[in-house]
């Protein structure tokens, strides 16, 4: 009788700690670190130019792309993969018709950025964003609130179609 009392006890107790270790696991999950880039990095506007983006279509979009010191250094020096460290922000815009360009012109053929839609960030980190190819991506819309989680996950398949470490623009020095 001792024995099964002595058995009860221990299964109890072994229920007893996967069952409080099960929630725990899940918290844990929760409470790591974001699968997207959740903060505008400081300084994005003062970082270098690396090219351009024209998006026609439905998007009707200029971008520029630019880069902090490290994405620059490796666009440079042609390093792949890109190190931990690098950033490069998308600043996109309406494209827009310029009158005042025009007019000098003499015909329709001349566009300009117009009001600003959406910044994208893409940051380096290969331990943080491990499970997205070592890139973690950002889309902040023109009040600076984060795009919505559905739109996040388009990110980073669309961007493993790069030959370039899920990089599509190239350096136009």
């Amino acid at each position: 009788m001792k024995r099964i009392a002595f058995l009860l006890v221990a299964v109890a107790t072994l229920s007893s700690v996967i069952a409080y270790m099960v929630p725990a696991s899940g918290q844990a999950a929760q409470n790591s670190v974001p699968v997207y880039v959740t903060n505008i990095p400081a300084g994005y506007r003062d970082w270098r130019w690396i090219s351009s983006a024209h998006e026609a279509g439905s998007l009707n979009s200029l971008g520029a792309v630019l880069g902090n010191e490290v994405a620059i250094k490796a666009y440079r020096e042609a390093k792949l993969p890109f190190p931990d460290g690098t950033i490069i922000a998308a600043l996109h815009y309406r494209n827009v018709p310029s009158d005042e360009n025009n007019k000098v012109f003499g015909q329709a053929q001349s566009f300009v950025p117009g009001p600003p839609t959406n910044i994208q960030f893409m940051v380096k980190d290969s331990k943080m964003y491990a499970a997205t190819g070592g890139w973690g991506y950002g889309h902040f819309n023109t009040d600076g609130k984060p795009g919505d989680e559905a739109l996040l996950k388009t990110c980073a398949p669309c961007h493993a179609m790069a030959t370039r470490d899920s990089v599509f623009t190239r350096y136009a020095p």
